[in-house]
């Protein structure tokens, strides 16, 4: 064994559970075997998938904090609390947008997308004498497949564009602004898809299915996937999420001996990078990802959390969070909404028994100041599109924040692989139903055409930017002032102004190169989806 340690901030990351004061109790979970996170959380609010009776149901709650309780709202829910009822049948899964916190989607298994905007009246005197708790109302409804609509999920740049999973095998992408049909239908899944996910920048998105294959869209295309992979090749659930702008993704399953897995692959070809096996028990491995380079894995049925650190094409073990009580869900905070004063750098809301638990993992420092080398630039709420603008090929990236005062930062995160396209600044209203006025019910079962006039506005505006929760201000150290005395001769100044260049021309070339890389990725996925489109048409004729 060697002797030497690898070098790294967060070898020291621990998890902190919140007191439990902290904790949200009386929570009467789904009975629904459906795999999902169960839980799924925005800056303001989690959802968590209910066992009501007359139909499916989830909750509403407002965030709790691992350091501290919630104000003006009891710790033990009481036996009959608001909930959102619509679904004629169990709610399978929900998702926050994010780019407005109050804004959440769900699918159940009546095959039904709904829309629903969360009211912060409707927090007002939980649990009081004389209290009577109001229902949430949808503020837009989709017919979106005649079979259950198994995981929901929004765009990551692009405000009002949803995906929904079905059991009709298909992925469909909704314009809500306009969603009488979906604008594109991804198909050429052999079973149910059990995952998927965008890359940062939403124009490439990757589905899991049962039939054990890893397939890669062009979301915004339509058809039949560009790239095809065999994934975990055991028969149990595999889930993905993208490893932020690294250009690869993560993958969790079971191998033939139904040992637990965690694999890397290229998203260029989908080849494998790594495989590691994990342990061979039986709960689905639920993978997430931050951009502290950072892999959190939750298996259902463990108490354990492992984490790990990616570099150079390998996974490095951290530590585990552990703890008796078995998960049976999980999601995690947006990063943007993380206590930095604490240096929390991930949060997590963990669903056991009848509880959900925050989770903070920390990296112990004891500093004043904001730790900017733990705390890379954050998605922002703004989007970079609006819906017209992503259907009609415009490609975007995330707009950041600086976690240090949520200030937004141009141009593209550190060691980040640019966009094919630079980003442009769009406005920020999305235009979604106000939750005062009726909501309006749809159906829809073909695409249509990519190219339609811009989505109508309906009304309500989008919330100003969320910044990090704070207690201290940050501002530089006197020591991060140079002093006039570091000049001593200007024969010194001059090299330095030379060797400043230099690294800005090397910056600016280093950072052409990528964007051309990425332009010919693009091209080739272009391509790829031609081709298919091409072999379908020519297999319709030859079956007509």
């Amino acid at each position: 064994m060697s002797r030497f340690v690898r070098a790294s901030k967060y070898r020291h990351v621990f998890g902190q559970t919140g007191k439990k004061e902290y904790a949200i109790e009386n929570v009467k979970l789904t009975n629904s075997a459906w795999d999902t996170n169960i839980i799924s959380a925005s800056g303001q609010y989690i959802s968590v998938n209910w066992n009501a009776s007359g139909g499916g149901a989830f909750a509403i709650l407002p965030l709790p904090s691992p350091f501290q309780s919630i104000t003006g709202f009891p710790t033990k829910l009481p036996d009959t609390i608001p909930l959102a009822r619509s679904h004629t049948a169990a709610v399978l899964d929900t998702d926050w947008s994010p780019h407005n916190d109050s804004i959440v989607a769900s699918g159940g298994e009546d095959g039904k997308v709904m829309i629903w905007k969360v009211e912060s009246s409707h927090f007002e005197g939980w649990g009081q004498e004389g209290w009577v708790p109001q229902d949430f109302d949808p503020v837009l409804r989709i017919d979106g497949s005649p079979r259950k609509i198994g995981q929901v999920l929004f765009h990551p740049t692009a405000s009002n564009v949803l995906a929904s999973a079905s059991g009709e095998y298909t992925v469909k992408l909704w314009d809500l602004a306009n969603p009488e049909d979906p604008r594109a239908v991804l198909s050429g899944h052999g079973d149910i898809v059990q995952s998927m996910a965008f890359n940062p920048t939403g124009n490439l998105l990757v589905t899991t299915c049962r039939d054990r294959k890893l397939r890669l869209f062009d979301p915004r295309a339509g058809g039949e996937a560009v790239r095809i992979a065999d994934g975990h090749s055991g028969i149990k659930g595999s889930r993905v999420t993208w490893m932020g702008d690294l250009d690869k993704i993560a993958t969790t399953g079971f191998s033939k001996m139904s040992d637990r897995q965690v694999g890397i692959w290229e998203t260029g070809n989908l080849d494998n990078v790594k495989t590691i096996s994990l342990d061979q028990s039986a709960g689905v491995v639920m993978p997430f990802w931050t951009d502290n380079n950072i892999l959190f894995l939750a298996g259902k049925g463990d108490g354990n959390i492992r984490y790990y650190e990616y570099e150079s094409d390998s996974l490095f073990a951290l530590d585990e969070h552990k703890s008796s009580e078995p998960q049976r869900g999980m999601c995690f905070l947006p990063r943007r909404a993380l206590n930095v004063t604490d240096c929390e750098i991930a949060r997590a809301y963990k669903v056991h028994g009848s509880s959900i638990e925050p989770i903070a993992f920390i990296v112990p420092r004891k500093a004043d100041s904001f730790q900017s080398d733990i705390f890379p630039p954050a998605a922002s709420i703004e989007p970079s599109l609006n819906a017209s603008e992503f259907f009609n090929g415009k490609v975007a990236s995330l707009n950041l924040i600086s976690l240090a005062d949520g200030s937004p930062i141009s141009g593209p995160r550190p060691g980040a692989v640019p966009s094919a396209v630079p980003p442009t600044p769009v406005s920020a209203s999305v235009p979604y139903p106000s939750p005062n006025a009726p909501s309006r019910s749809f159906s829809g079962s073909m695409a249509s055409p990519a190219a339609v006039p811009p989505p109508s506005v309906i009304s309500f505006s989008e919330p100003s930017p969320a910044t990090p929760v704070t207690q201290k201000s940050w501002s530089p150290s006197p020591a991060s002032v140079p002093s006039p005395m570091e000049v001593k001769t200007p024969s010194r100044s001059l090299s330095s102004d030379n060797k400043n260049e230099l690294e800005t021309q090397n910056a600016r070339l280093e950072s052409e190169l990528r964007e051309a890389r990425e332009k010919i990725r693009n091209l080739e996925i272009q391509v790829e989806t031609i081709r298919a489109n091409a072999r379908k048409a020519a297999q319709t004729l030859l079956d007509g």
